[in-house]
């Protein structure tokens, strides 16, 4: 039987014991019956598309659309208010990695029994990785509105004034091609052959195609150090060190690969599709390639985002208000309105490309979700995704430097992911236990 979380036992999760009595007493908002949902905006652009998305609701419910529009960085800390407060909206917008999160503290509500008694509502509609992306410990707790495999950026004017054939539209090239290819077009101190991140989240997908993980399947260690991850995490770091095919590191922190791309001095850069918005300002020509192929082939990290239904909402005409909301806001109709903004894939395979030339290429974005090109891997993370990420953040970066060696900085590493693991493991039985 589903409970849900307390708010007492939610401040102690989300470490915002304190200021939850504060909250409490400002609970006020739209009057009832009023279609609320919250999402990040950091740009007028994004703006504009979400008040788009407001008059699509109105349209299709018949009901006033009131949105919480906060800007992405400080988007999670304001839901955790809100959530305990019981201030937030009807439906939430979750990036994906922080979803295991959210379901293992009782959050959110499980959506199977909404979609089960709903015979107009099919998660066929949408791409397996996001379906993947958007469930936890076997359940759903979210829908999609986008989804996306990262992808390799290339510069084609530099290979064309160095004579060299661009690559194959489709077919994703050898590791070792890669490799030969970004020393080819590097001149140190003019131009370069690759950037990106110094960070576990592009590092990821490099672990992913020579078939390793961050952790085992059932999670309960780091596997890091297994010989599949070692061998894509020495391979970028000897792009960055031995090999010196990316710009110097100013500073680990504000490291931009996009930055470093639009600058016109650097052949590849590895990326999601939501930069292509931003990469159309470069002034040079460029276009996109599916990701390096290593032993497991071209699989790199597949990232996604969803809405949710918080735990608080109500049994009865308010869930009720909730499920056609978020039915509504990931709609073909709704989604199509995303595509044409060019913001990101949409998660439905029924939604238009949120993709139009330029570049030429964007249309592999959708072959490769649907699995009829190269391919993709679901971004795997656990309920306490953020510490890992801090605690990776902490260490490995000093590799891309040079200052410690990939395997030194792993086995430092490993026994305090080890940690993080078996932390994960509880609140997942925890989770388990309350759904029961």
């Amino acid at each position: 039987m589903q409970t849900n979380l307390s708010r007492r036992r939610f401040l102690q999760l989300t470490g915002l014991a304190g200021v939850g009595a504060v909250a409490a007493g400002c609970s006020s908002g739209p009057p009832a019956g009023t279609a609320t949902w919250s999402m990040w905006s950091s740009s007028a652009a994004e703006k504009k598309v979400w008040d788009a998305f407001g008059k699509y609701v109105e349209q299709q419910l018949g009901v006033k659309s009131v949105a919480t529009l906060t800007p992405s960085s400080g988007y999670p800390t304001k839901l955790d208010l809100q959530l305990v407060s019981g201030t937030a909206s009807l439906v939430t917008a979750l990036n994906g990695t922080l979803i295991p999160t959210y379901a293992a503290r009782g959050a959110h509500r499980p959506l199977d029994d909404l979609i089960a008694a709903d015979p107009d509502f099919s998660l066929d509609d949408f791409y397996g990785t996001s379906r993947k992306i958007s469930s936890f410990n076997g359940t759903t707790y979210a829908i999609g509105f986008d989804v996306a495999p990262t992808v390799m950026y290339y510069n084609k004017d530099l290979l064309n004034q160095q004579g060299i054939p661009l690559p194959s539209r489709t077919e994703p090239m050898s590791w070792a091609t890669f490799r030969d290819l970004a020393k080819q077009l590097t001149k140190p101190g003019e131009q370069y052959g690759f950037t990106c991140a110094p960070a576990i989240d592009d590092l990821v997908s490099w672990i992913y195609c020579a078939g390793g993980n961050v952790m085992s399947d059932d999670a309960s260690r780091s596997t890091l150090g297994d010989p599949e991850a070692m061998e894509a995490l020495q391979y970028v770091i000897d792009l960055f060190v031995k090999d010196k095919v990316t710009p110097p590191i100013k500073n680990l922190v504000t490291e931009s690969s996009l930055s470093n791309f639009l600058q016109g001095n650097v052949a590849f850069m590895q990326n999601g599709p939501w930069q292509v918005v931003n990469a159309r300002k470069a002034k040079f020509d460029w276009d996109i390639i599916p990701f390096p192929a290593g032993s497991a082939g071209s699989t790199p990290r597949v990232s996604g985002s969803s809405f949710a239904i918080p735990s608080g909402v109500r049994e009865g005409p308010q869930l009720d208000l909730a499920w056609k909301l978020l039915k509504t806001l990931t709609s073909t109709g709704a989604l199509d309105i995303y595509a044409k903004a060019g913001r990101n894939n949409p998660a439905r395979l029924s939604a238009g490309s949120a993709f139009q030339p330029p570049p030429d290429n964007l249309g592999i974005v959708q072959e490769i979700l649907a699995g009829k090109l190269a391919g993709g891997h679901a971004f795997d993370v656990t309920t306490n995704w953020n510490q890992v990420k801090q605690l990776l953040g902490q260490d490995l970066p000093r590799t891309f430097l040079g200052q410690v060696t990939v395997a030194d900085a792993i086995n430092g590493l490993n026994p305090r992911l080890d940690v993080l693991m078996r932390q994960h493991l509880d609140t997942t039985r925890q989770a388990s236990a309350r759904k029961g």
